[in-house]
């Protein structure tokens, strides 16, 4: 009976999702003389997204497919044929039926990565029980704002780039072009598109890592490592970042050696780097340095960028927090998540001025290992 009920329950997301589309085309054959090929396609690709918020992958893929065959049979000319006569239809055809996969499957991604998110929640849930009643209340209702404001911004952000971009290019094809665009101006919105789903995937997986780091899932598990290679391999990923600025490694000599995980902890100096780069001015340098101190060793990241005031300093380390005057964006994790897997290792990480007064400095303090 279980099994009967889930292949019903996927029929009727198959079924709504071609009849949504057949209802669509047959509204817009009937204004057919009122609308142009662009209100078509995004009329078309607003049942496509509807079926995959609602429906998933397959049946979303299922609706675009129909989706295109409607798009070339109704309104491409010569119409009520699936043949297309004029290379600039081909085009478009060939644009919204790419759009409409694309779009289809990025929808139905967002909503398989919000069922983990959900998964997620219950498992911090779970966990929260453990503790006082009132300390699980307001912990949940704080990952649930923060998880609000998450979506509200740092997902429709790319959403409306990505859907400005598309609309863009369909306007500038078929036969109703209201935007002329050359090679050169397709090729920069394709590439906005590109950058905005990094974005998008960017931020999920922020998050997914975020919450394995408050589920307890990055408690320490390292072993001897050496500070040397966990820098070098911070660097070799953030060479791309430093073209426009002059780096400085000073390393104490013969420095001891760190229990940590090595990758987790070159992911948080990599982390420090690419905010180094980002918050400071071309052609200014970038200095890290590695010295003992104590049954500890110090590894720092400055940079000659503006600073973050005092007020600021412990904030930034909380979820979604940027500065007032952020022109740069992001998404207000990096520095959360670098707090989660340094303390996971023992370790702390603080926020000064720069040695010069101005700038930036982050200081990492971890525990040196036993043989």
């Amino acid at each position: 009976m279980h099994r009967e009920n889930i292949f019903h329950s996927k029929f009727v997301g198959f079924g709504v999702s071609v009849s949504a589309v057949l209802v669509v085309t047959l509204f817009l054959d009937l204004v057919s003389d009122e609308i142009n090929s662009t209100t078509v396609a995004l009329s078309l690709l607003l049942a496509v997204l509807s079926s995959a918020t609602f429906f998933g992958r397959n049946p979303a893929l299922l609706a675009s497919f129909v989706a295109m065959l409607c798009f070339n049979y109704f309104f491409i000319p010569p119409v009520q044929t699936l043949t297309i006569s004029d290379p600039q239809n081909l085009v478009a055809w060939a644009a919204f039926t790419i759009t409409a996969i694309v779009a289809g499957e990025l929808s139905a991604y967002a909503r398989r990565r919000a069922n983990e998110s959900e998964r997620l929640y219950a498992a911090l849930q779970t966990a929260f029980k453990t503790a006082t009643q009132a300390e699980a209340f307001r912990q949940s209702e704080k990952l649930k704002s923060a998880l609000l404001d998450a979506v509200t911004h740092d997902l429709r952000t790319p959403l409306t780039a990505i859907k400005a971009s598309v609309t863009t290019l369909l306007d500038s094809e078929g036969g109703h072009r209201t935007i002329e665009l050359n090679s050169e101006g397709r090729q920069e919105f394709l590439e906005i598109i590109n950058e905005e789903t990094d974005r998008l995937n960017g931020f999920i997986e922020g998050m997914m890592q975020l919450a394995r780091i408050e589920a307890g899932s990055a408690a320490a598990t390292g072993t001897l490592s050496s500070i040397e290679e966990i820098i070098t391999i911070a660097l070799e990923r953030a060479e791309p970042l430093l073209v426009d600025h002059h780096l400085i490694v000073n390393l104490e000599n013969e420095l001891p050696l760190i229990r940590v995980d090595a990758r987790a902890i070159a992911e948080v100096v990599y982390n420090l780097v690419e905010n180094a780069a980002k918050y400071s001015p071309a052609e200014t340098c970038i200095t890290i340095t590695a010295a003992l101190h104590g049954n500890s060793v110090l590894i720092s990241v400055m940079d000659d960028g503006r600073g973050i005031p005092p007020e600021m300093r412990e904030r930034v380390f909380e979820k979604f927090v940027r500065l007032d005057d952020d022109v740069v964006g992001g998404l207000g994790l990096g520095l959360a998540i670098a707090r989660g897997i340094v303390e996971a290792q023992n370790g702390a990480i603080q926020i000064r001025s720069g040695d010069n007064g101005k700038g930036t400095k982050i200081i990492l303090t971890l525990p040196i290992g036993e043989e």
